[in-house]
């Protein structure tokens, strides 16, 4: 696993020791990456459920400005800071060892918005919609800003949940990630 592009293009991360992270494949990540835009002017990355950091760090790599990781685990944790030093960009994350719903309201209350958001929950735990609940009835997106919410390709995710409208669905053999911004009034992206 590694940087693709920008500024720490082709630095190795560190893995997560154990069984119990599921890091997005390099192909999924550069995949990704060229659909939301492969590289950004500024603007803050939430990297929920973090594990490695690998999203939050490539999309710091790629122009963003500041990135939040959360993530309950202090293994992840501590490899998402080993990554940030290797990769230069320490002094541009902030991480927190907190529950994701717990996390995202604590956000919002600092009244902090992000151009990206990253939800890569165990798939074992049902996480997923009541972040994205969370997430789609609050102002924690920015206005044009994308929510990148990967989870296994044989369960759904419904098209609108709260203000968030899915603009685009991308499958990756069992992997699927959907990708959310906020609906307009007239229901569309």
């Amino acid at each position: 696993m590694r940087i693709i592009a920008g500024t720490a293009r082709g630095t190795r991360l560190k893995m997560v020791p154990g069984k119990h992270v599921r890091p997005t494949a390099d192909r999924v990540k550069e995949s990704l990456f060229q659909v939301i835009g492969p590289f950004f002017d500024g603007g803050w990355v939430l990297d929920l459920f973090a594990g490695t950091g690998s999203l939050g760090l490539e999309a710091l790599s790629r122009g963003a400005e500041r990135a939040v990781f959360i993530d309950q685990s202090r293994i992840s944790l501590d490899t998402v800071l080993a990554n940030a030093e290797a990769t230069g960009m320490k002094d541009r994350v902030e991480i927190y060892r907190r529950d994701a719903r717990a996390a995202c309201r604590a956000l919002i209350r600092r009244g902090v918005r992000f151009r990206l958001i990253f939800l890569d929950p165990p798939y074992h735990e049902n996480l997923m919609l009541p972040v994205l609940t969370i997430i789609g009835s609050s102002m924690l997106l920015a206005e044009n800003g994308t929510v990148a919410a990967e989870y296994p390709s044989r369960a759904s995710l419904p098209i609108q949940i709260g203000q968030l409208r899915e603009t685009r669905r991308l499958t990756y053999g069992d992997t699927t990630i959907s990708l959310y911004q906020r609906a307009t009034s007239e229901g569309g992206s």
